[in-house]
């Protein structure tokens, strides 16, 4: 079964550049470059893997680009179990998500600009700048933190569209919505109670594994939409008369 002519398998592949490259920022640069209650640290360490850096932004921008793709790929495959729900996972994994991408590279430039010493930042002295580069990777956090929201509506509607399918295991819908309630969960408590953000997060990990295993699955054993029947379309369009 060739991938271009298996939508399942299309979105598997979108998918998989999607959890590559997403990691990068949100994972392998904080533990590797951030120092924690040691500003002065975390911008020596920014200053001198100015490259690593930059590599972190240039992943987001992809992956913004890529969620793009990703969600028309499953608005292909599940268009036609329900458009609506179809068009939600559009806008609420694609569209949206991605505009937080393009904005929250910002706050990393910002702080990228003030570690490398811009000139027109002399009027403040060395602890002062080191406070600003934190206080700007502490928004790209914040942002993340509510961007959580979207993580999770956005698989609400698509985990209820494989439910619907049955060209996909049910059992990957029911998941998928447990994944999506999980994350918004995450989103709240990283806002309203964030001492409990990181345990929560550890708790919740059997629930975030389902997008590992649904991106496994269509990228693995693909996943095609039945063709609609021959007798349905003259069917329908002797009705549209009645």
């Amino acid at each position: 079964m060739s991938s271009t002519h298996n939508p399942g398998r299309v979105a598997g592949v979108w998918y998989l550049f999607l959890c590559i490259l997403g990691p990068l920022r949100l994972i392998y640069i904080p533990n590797k470059l951030f120092v924690s209650g040691n500003p002065t640290a975390t911008v020596h360490n920014i200053a001198v893997h100015p490259w690593l850096f930059r590599f972190g932004i240039v992943a987001d921008l992809i992956c913004a680009v890529i969620l793009i793709f990703l969600v028309l790929a499953l608005y292909r495959l599940f268009k036609g179990v329900n458009q609506y729900l179809a068009v939600l996972v559009v806008i609420l994994g694609g569209v949206m998500p991605s505009l937080l991408y393009f904005v929250n590279v910002v706050t990393d430039a910002g702080a990228l600009m003030i570690a490398r010493g811009a000139d027109f930042l002399s009027v403040f002295d060395k602890p002062q700048q080191d406070a600003l580069v934190v206080l700007l990777l502490h928004l790209h956090d914040y942002q993340v933190t509510a961007a959580e929201i979207l993580w999770g509506a956005w698989l609400l509607p698509l985990g209820t569209l494989v439910y619907r399918s049955h060209f996909l295991p049910r059992f990957l819908g029911v998941w998928l919505v447990i994944n999506g309630f999980a994350y918004i969960l995450m989103s709240f408590t990283g806002i309203l109670l964030p001492q409990y953000e990181q345990k929560l997060f550890l708790f919740a990990q059997p629930a975030l594994f389902a997008e590992l295993v649904f991106m496994l699955w269509i990228l693995i054993r693909g996943a095609r939409p039945p063709a609609p029947s021959a007798t349905a379309a003259p069917l329908i369009a002797g009705e549209s008369f009645n």
